[in-house]
């Protein structure tokens, strides 16, 4: 197994990021809603504890992505599609959820079941308590995040499994379905990539200095006046920087910032289990990050940012002054 290291943002960027995750106030706060939740009151984390939590979540992710990986040809081969008893919507016409996420989701709570009994498990398809200040272990999964990439067969989608307590990431693990490399950090533990061929890469974030050259990942919801919103301000912010990019998979936008692909990602709108994972991720990498509390809804429509270091205060300001920082509730 060979171990390839990046050298930006490691050391104090990466346990200074760590420790604004685990406090719930990751980045620049103008006006941005996040976790009040005071570190001094989180439980301490073993390092004993976050291991075996961030094995569980990498052992849970795998094996789930494995199901999906050999399940999309099974659905949605030759005579099958959108149009088919595999695919219904949820809350909007475009937002379609499919068998193969249900089936992800169930098999991740079958194993959950038998590995951790009694422990609390919040799915987007299955649903679950919501995340507040409990300090008991609460498990956040996104079976397949992207599935409209899943459903067009574009490579970009994954399974998200977290670990949280208190409302903050202990242990997270994305794995990238098509390209199979899972991507995994536990709290104060750092962050790597680790592909099929046995290479684990230790991920850091981009080195970018300057905004007017940073490429910046984003999303847009499903509904039409979020949609709305959130195009208007693309239009204020894509002038004063590189280029957008926009992926399609929350989770895979973290995991892009983690290992520096982009310098930065904002959106409107995650659940808990859109950014579970992902953020934890990024912020071992050295991002800095603006989450809302584990127990807000996407509908809410906060927002989430991870920016490399040294662009993120003039992201902050940047997103400040495009109306980026209000909530966009789905109405």
């Amino acid at each position: 197994m060979s171990y390839r290291t990046g050298n930006a943002c490691l050391g104090g960027a990466r346990q200074r990021s760590a420790r604004r995750l685990a406090a719930g106030i990751c980045g620049s706060d103008g006006g941005v809603p996040h976790s009040t939740r005071s570190a001094t009151h989180a439980v301490a984390e073993s390092p004993e504890t976050v291991a075996d939590l961030r094995r569980t979540a990498v052992e849970l992710a795998e094996r789930a992505a494995a199901h999906v990986r050999a399940r999309r040809p099974e659905v949605f081969g030759p005579g099958t599609g959108e149009g088919s008893d595999s695919v219904r919507t949820k809350s909007h016409a475009t937002d379609p959820v499919t068998v193969v996420d249900t089936e992800s989701e169930e098999l991740i709570r079958e194993l959950l079941a038998a590995q951790r009994p009694g422990e609390a498990i919040l799915g987007e398809e299955g649903g679950g308590s919501s995340l507040g200040a409990d300090d008991a272990v609460a498990w956040v999964v996104d079976p397949i995040d992207g599935t409209v990439n899943f459903l067009y067969g574009v490579p970009g989608y994954a399974v998200s499994v977290a670990a949280m307590r208190g409302g903050r990431s202990v242990a997270g693990a994305v794995v990238d379905v098509a390209h199979g490399v899972t991507y995994s950090a536990g709290l104060g533990a750092g962050a790597t990539a680790a592909s099929t061929d046995g290479a684990v890469e230790h991920l850091t974030c981009s080195p970018a200095a300057e905004l007017d050259l940073a490429l910046v990942a984003t999303g847009f919801a499903y509904g039409r006046g979020r949609r709305t919103r959130q195009a208007e301000i693309i239009g204020r912010v894509l002038p004063e920087i590189r280029d957008i990019r926009r992926f399609g998979a929350a989770a895979l936008d973290l995991c892009h910032v983690a290992a520096g692909r982009v310098d930065a990602y904002f959106e409107h709108g995650l659940n808990p289990w859109d950014w579970g994972a992902g953020a934890l991720i990024a912020a071992e990498a050295g991002a800095l990050l603006t989450l809302p509390p584990a127990s807000h809804t996407g509908a809410q429509g906060d927002l989430v940012v991870a920016a490399a270091p040294g662009i993120a205060d003039d992201l902050a300001a940047l997103l400040a002054a495009a109306g980026a920082t209000e909530p966009i509730p789905d109405e």
